[in-house]
């Protein structure tokens, strides 16, 4: 068993990706950390949408916690996080910058105050190879803004470029792609002859990786359940 003064052992579901090298790069620059692929303390997931239920089921045989960062997940990813979240302590992080997690609470504070009279777009753009549109952080800020003042996320008047006309309250998306981009997202609230912008840049895709670290850690002794990463940053 794992004693206070040791590194928490991280465990890379898919370790040659994007992300699992970035870990491997910010573990090497913390002593609090260490890659260990067989006897992690967390099972960390940044892997493809068809491989979330081999990660659950892993983390749950070796009865230890996850925290999963896949995006462009089905519809069917809610019930079986939900289901794991039973067995083992389950971090559904579809951003792991701590910026992000902020970003959430600032724009569900935000539609709450300005009400549905506001109309709410989201624009993100990323690098040309991801696949997923919108992005989960652009899902994770639309629910945090659906959450602010009550509405539904109308993900198919959302598209960028359809010239389909808002219905009242919804929130729209527009998905650019392109170059290597780590992540850029703003929250436009636009009400009349005024707007506010709220927004996040990724410098580098250490952040997240870093912000997984963070994650780790507080997924280390925690009891079974479902966890975001606003406990995360309510825990520092």
């Amino acid at each position: 068993m794992r004693t206070a003064d040791q590194p928490i052992r991280i465990s890379l579901f898919a370790p040659n990706g994007r992300m699992g090298k970035a870990i491997a790069m910010a573990v090497a620059d913390d002593p609090g950390f260490e890659i260990d692929q067989n006897h992690g303390d967390v099972l960390v997931d940044f892997s493809a949408p068809d491989a979330l239920q081999d990660s659950l089921d892993r983390a749950i045989s070796a009865g230890i916690p996850i925290l999963v960062g896949t995006t462009g997940l089905d519809e069917n990813a809610d019930e079986r996080i939900a289901e794991a979240a039973k067995q083992v302590a389950v971090l559904r992080a579809p951003n792991t910058s701590l910026g992000i997690a902020v970003l959430a609470q600032l724009v569900e504070t935000a539609a709450q105050l300005l009400g549905p009279e506001w109309d709410i777009e989201i624009a993100e753009t990323h690098h040309r190879m991801k696949a997923d549109a919108p992005s989960g952080t652009a899902w994770l800020l639309a629910q945090a803004a659906a959450c602010g003042r009550g509405t539904d996320i109308d993900a198919e008047a959302g598209r960028a470029g359809t010239g389909l006309k808002r219905k009242p309250g919804a929130i729209g998306f527009a998905s650019l792609r392109g170059g290597t981009v780590a992540g850029e997202h703003d929250v436009m609230f636009l009400g009349e002859k005024e707007r506010i912008v709220l927004s996040h840049r990724a410098e580098n895709r250490l952040i997240f990786a870093r912000g997984a670290l963070a994650g780790a850690r507080f997924l280390v002794g925690r009891p079974v359940g479902l966890y975001s990463m606003r406990d995360v940053t309510g825990a520092l």
